[in-house]
């Protein structure tokens, strides 16, 4: 009862305080007077994968490096199978050229590698460390290639267009400098006690239902530090702007597979069972090919494409349990 109890609480404090976190931390961007858009595709859409991050990071530094792996794999594949497969059955969802050309190479590329790196079962810390200047890289390199597109779009598009889509994104209005702070303190405290709440009741789950520390990482973890992606890719679909769910699906898991497994990776120990590993590996694999086939070219993600996400998502899990 008190895993759960830890689970149930910890969860709602980690979206909580993502919330907190993403809203202070937008509105302090906008007092630097970045583009609203820009906030919304770059600030919200990583603070969505904070919670990623600090259960990653604490279960690492806890010493336990299955669930911390098995966050991070897990939360990659339900962004595609769950986040992105509903938000498009929600609403069709348009592929953006530019995503397209720019986020699907590089989270084709980061998938590759942590293949490679998990084959001996581990992150090592120089791997640690190049995933995060990978994570670092691209950053800089997407903040730069946005300002310019907004730069662009300013002297064409509608701006009741542009002020729509900035809102979707989920870009707040301007607040005072102070209080912006204030609420991105606030949020990133509550992050870190949810965090630790979370942690503690997943190993202590694991425990009490004979599960894995792999097991209950990559399922029930991975799902739980999904939730502000899923909330915010519905909200987007939900206000007909479903191209942005789809750049916040991908944007949430190129930076779980640089930063978060980076950062993890650097101060503690990240790895697992390599025969356990397997079955999430090639699930990664799956799933990171199938987003590739649905943005592919200039088109629709359809809601049986959408169902299909969803589908697939399911026997991931009925095979990651099964062998359990």
């Amino acid at each position: 009862m008190n895993a759960l109890l830890h689970l149930l609480g910890g969860g709602l404090l980690l979206y909580f305080g993502a919330q907190w976190l993403v809203a202070g931390s937008s509105a302090l961007a906008l007092a630097l007077r970045i583009p609203p858009l820009i906030v919304g595709l770059t600030v919200v859409a990583y603070g969505t994968s904070t919670p990623e991050v600090i259960v990653s990071v604490q279960a690492a530094l806890a010493g336990h490096p299955a669930v911390a792996i098995g966050n991070v794999v897990g939360s990659n594949i339900a962004n595609i199978g769950l986040v992105l497969g509903i938000s498009a059955i929600i609403a069709p969802a348009r592929v953006n050229g530019a995503l397209r050309s720019r986020e699907m190479p590089v989270l084709l590329g980061s998938t590759v590698l942590i293949v490679g790196m998990l084959v001996d079962g581990a992150i090592s810390r120089i791997e640690a460390a190049g995933l995060l200047a990978c994570g670092v890289l691209y950053t800089a390199w997407m903040i730069r290639a946005a300002r310019a597109e907004a730069e662009v779009r300013a002297a064409t598009a509608d701006t009741i267009v542009e002020r729509d889509a900035a809102d979707a994104a989920g870009a707040p209005q301007a607040r005072g400098v102070a209080r912006s702070a204030l609420i991105a303190s606030c949020g990133l405290g509550v992050l870190l006690v949810g965090g630790s709440l979370f942690v503690d009741g997943a190993v202590a789950a694991a425990y009490a239902f004979g599960m894995s520390e792999r097991l209950v990482g990559v399922t029930v973890v991975a799902v739980g530090t999904s939730l502000p992606e899923l909330v915010t890719s519905v909200v987007a679909a939900r206000r007909g702007h479903s191209d942005l769910a789809v750049g916040n699906v991908i944007g949430s898991s190129i930076f779980n597979a640089s930063l978060c497994l980076g950062g993890a990776g650097l101060v503690g120990n990240v790895g697992a069972d390599v025969r356990e590993l397997a079955v999430d590996l090639v699930g990664l694999g799956v799933m990171t090919a199938v987003a590739a086939v649905f943005i592919r070219s200039d088109r629709t993600i359809s809601r049986q494409e959408g169902a299909l996400a969803v589908a697939l998502y399911v026997v991931f899990v009925a095979a990651t349990i099964a062998p359990g």
